[in-house]
């Protein structure tokens, strides 16, 4: 009798994961993949976006049943996922499956701080973490002639944590003379002690290193409480407020409601197996930004597309397995590497065993053009695979 695996959302983790899983399955068992749009980023090309190195069109990822052949493809939003009736219930219809792989990420919040959403409608902020917002800020950035700019990030978890600092370096390099001569100042604003916390306090004290040598100011656990802008300041839960003149916001991050609606957690990040990416309920599985991983030292695993890639692999044989099918378990290993651009066509490499005991094992490399070139291999790759 066939079977039907069900996977939700097409980022790097659910292609990935209908790719693979579709080769280990029989021709007669159906895999389906639904995405409310099938027009995806990754999210290293928002930040060439910001940098205006590249145009929305040019990096834009529309999987077709060209690039998926034998998986079927459904556009449709998610509404509800009934995990005991074992069925999906969309605008377009309700889809059971025999097995279920939850990839539907990390949505942005932006009325998640008081005062965001009017800085972001008023344009005295932009988001880039989105197209749209990544070549708005570019735009806002070539346009600043004088004053200040803050980079915040406005709550945790946030995908890809050197994204912000990244930022940080891409829009001074924009800026060039504006802010070398010191025309425009760029400050930086976490609620975290260190950049990237989870890599472990040195890589967080080496780019921080980085930061003021570039000229560039970093501003540790600062939680934002409101945003005024009118007064175009930033107020933090420590009494104290920073004025702007252009903001580039991190939008806080929440699970989706879809993924809220299985029960699997109150707070709506999927828990999962470190190792398999199974949940608590036997033929379901998550990956990517809608989990919550917990590392030995009790962090949660960043949200990166490294790591759900690498996840894909491993839920599409749990899901194999599961299903009847002879094949090697696989198990994730936590290890995965993401670059800092620098903003001269430089990139460091962060690289490291995030499973490791008793905490994360990560080196940060210095910045070089090799970098900055295996990423821009990465992107080419995926843009590749992707759009025939």
């Amino acid at each position: 009798m066939s079977k039907t695996v069900l996977i939700l959302g097409a980022g790097v983790g659910g292609l990935t994961t209908a790719d693979t899983v579709r080769q280990l399955l029989a021709p007669e068992d159906r895999v389906i993949l639904v995405d409310n749009g099938f027009d995806g980023t990754l999210g290293l090309s928002l930040l060439w976006v910001l940098r205006g190195w590249r145009r929305p069109d040019e990096v834009r990822i529309r999987a077709t049943a060209a690039s998926l052949p034998g998986v079927e493809l459904v556009t449709a939003t998610v509404d509800r996922i009934d995990i005991p009736g074992q069925a999906v219930h969309t605008d377009h219809g309700v889809i059971g499956y025999d097995a279920l792989v939850i990839a539907l990420g990390a949505a942005l919040n932006t009325e998640g701080v008081p005062g965001l959403a009017d800085a972001l409608d008023t344009g005295v902020a932009s988001q880039f973490y989105t197209l749209d917002g990544a070549a708005e800020l570019h735009a806002k950035v070539e346009a600043l002639e004088r004053g200040r700019i803050a980079v915040l990030v406005a709550g945790v978890p946030f995908k890809c944590p050197a994204a912000p600092f990244e930022a940080a370096f891409l829009i001074a390099a924009q800026l060039g003379d504006r802010f070398a001569d010191g025309t425009v100042l760029i400050d930086t604003f976490t609620p975290d002690p260190l950049p990237m916390p989870v890599a472990g306090p040195q890589v967080g004290e080496e780019l921080v290193a980085m930061l003021k040598d570039r000229g560039i100011g970093f501003h540790p656990r600062k939680t934002i409480t409101r945003i005024d802008s009118t007064e175009t300041t930033l107020h933090f839960d420590d009494g104290t407020s920073e004025p702007f003149d252009l903001l580039a916001v991190v939008p806080p991050h929440v699970p989706s409601a879809a993924a809220r609606s299985t029960g699997l957690s109150e707070a709506g990040w999927i828990p999962v197996d470190p190792h398999t990416l199974s949940t608590t309920v036997d033929n379901v599985w998550a990956l990517g930004d809608a989990t919550v991983l917990t590392l030995p030292n009790g962090r949660p695993l960043p949200k990166a597309a490294v790591f759900a890639e690498a996840q894909a692999g491993v839920v599409a044989h749990g899901v194999a397995g599961y299903l009847g099918y002879d094949v090697p378990e696989r198990l994730f290993t936590g290890e995965g590497a993401c670059y800092v651009e620098t903003g001269d066509g430089q990139a460091a490499k962060g690289d490291g065993k995030f499973l490791s005991t008793p905490a994360p094992s990560v080196t940060l490399y210095p910045p070089s053009r090799e970098f900055h070139e295996e990423k821009v291999a990465q992107e080419r790759a995926w843009l590749d695979r992707w759009n025939t």
